[in-house]
Formats: C-alpha cells, structure tokens, sequence
C-alpha cells in the first residue's frame, strides 16, 4: 500500500520530469496538475513544497549530486533518474526532518518504478554519497 508522502512524491516526481523538459510551465498547470493527480488535498502542499524546494534549490541540488555521482555530469543522466536523485537530494539536504533512510528508500521505489533496470542502484549509490556528505557537515 502506498502511502499518502510517497504518492506525493511520485506526483511531485512528474512535475518535475515535467519541468525538466519544460521550464516554463505555468504555476497554475503545476497546481492543477497536483490537484488532478492527488485525490488527498492534504498531499498537495507536501507535494508543491518539494517541487518548489527542489526549484528554488536547483543550482545546488545539481553541483551537490554531480559532486556524489562520480563521472557523470547531471545533464547526462537519464531524465528520470536524474529528477529522482533532484528530489531525493533536496529532502536530505533541506528538510531534516524526514529521516535520511526514508529519503532514500522513496527515491529507490521511485526509481524502480519509473526508472530503467539499472536505476535503483544507480541512485541509491549516489545519494548515499551525498548522504555521507550532510552527515559529516
């Protein structure tokens, strides 16, 4: 059974492959699409807070995950994985308070599900990485 954060997540996943393909989405398509896709009205500011923090955070979140994912530049990951590992990232590295192996435990499912073969190992290796790094900071 999947939980009301972790469908969140997968909508917030979307929009964010959403984003990534166009940056200029319109805030209300964001919302409605939220909306449209999360029947629970207490997911969506979850939902938005994540796709919002992972916006506002864009620059970091990207030098932070090319820095734990060793030879591969954010760019050149597959689009899913890549905004698995935005999302993931900004969890651990901007709201302590959802537990680091929940972070990545999300992230794995998100990326099995969504993701190629390879994927969740893939991302569990690289935010683990970055995981170590907010734990030594």
């Amino acid at each position: 059974m999947i939980t009301r954060r972790s469908r969140a997540r997968e909508v917030t996943l979307q929009l964010l492959y959403q984003r990534d393909q166009n940056p200029r989405i319109e805030r209300d398509v964001v919302e409605r699409f939220a909306r449209e896709r999360l029947k629970d009205a207490a997911g969506i500011p979850f939902c938005l807070s994540i796709y919002d923090g992972v916006a506002a955070h864009a620059v970091e979140i990207d030098r932070r995950l090319g820095e734990a994912a060793e030879n591969w530049k954010v760019q050149r990951m597959a689009a899913v994985d890549r905004n698995v590992l935005r999302l993931g990232a900004y969890e651990l590295l901007f709201t302590p308070e959802t537990p680091q192996n929940v972070v990545l435990d999300e992230a794995i499912e998100l990326a099995r599900r969504y993701g190629s073969a390879d994927s969740p190992s893939f991302v569990n290796g690289v935010l683990d990485r970055l995981r170590q790094t907010v734990a030594t900071a």
